[in-house]
């Protein structure tokens, strides 16, 4: 069996063939020592960038002074995906404002036709505004729409099952109007967009 030699009984080149692959032993633990801090500080670095970017979402949903949701609030009804034409539990608001819906959401913009309300709670889902009118006049249709086209995430369709003239909806709230008011519209549109669970989603 071989032995193992003492720093005594090793030849001069032995030795420093021993210091060498010491030192290259130390260099090499230094070496991962600097990677790890380096990755490290990458590490927090993107922490902080990923914590700055929400507070700013959060920021953003709470400007202009308005902080709190505003309208009606109602229970969830949860998120369930049911198949087209597919029964479900009613809703427990007119129009509703989550429950069970269509896997396909509508466009954004304006609609000239009545959507189902199944399509629409997708869009709230996704933090979208849905305003919905029956019975009023074409000044105050245009009116309407026009909120919509200058707003993202916004929707504007007839709905003859209204019970007042304006109706708007979001992710668990309800404001009814009995008539065009501007600027609750666009405060409503403010404080409530992307309040909701997938307000990334378009």
């Amino acid at each position: 069996m071989e032995e193992i030699k003492s720093n005594e009984q090793l030849s001069k080149k032995e030795q420093r063939q021993l210091r060498r692959q010491e030192k290259n032993d130390e260099q090499g633990l230094s070496r991962r020592k600097k990677k790890m801090k380096k990755s490290l500080k990458w590490s927090i670095g993107i922490l902080v960038a990923v914590g700055a970017i929400y507070g700013l979402v959060i920021l953003s949903r709470q400007d202009g002074g308005v902080k709190q949701p505003i309208g009606e609030s109602f229970p969830s009804q949860g998120r369930e995906h049911i198949a087209v034409g597919a029964s479900h539990e009613a809703y427990n608001s007119n129009p509703p404002t989550s429950g069970p819906h269509y896997e396909q959401p509508s466009r954004w913009g304006v609609s000239q036709a009545e959507l189902p309300d199944e399509q629409l709670i997708h869009n709230l889902e996704h933090g979208g505004i849905w305003i919905s009118y029956v019975g009023i006049d074409d000044s105050t249709i245009a009116a309407l729409e026009k909120i919509a086209k200058s707003q993202s995430k916004v929707i504007v369709e007839p709905r003859a099952k209204n019970d007042a003239p304006i109706v708007l909806a979001s992710w668990e709230r309800l404001l009814k109007l009995e008539k065009f008011d501007e600027q609750i519209i666009l405060d409503f549109i403010k404080s409530n967009k992307n309040r909701s669970p997938e307000p990334f989603a378009q």
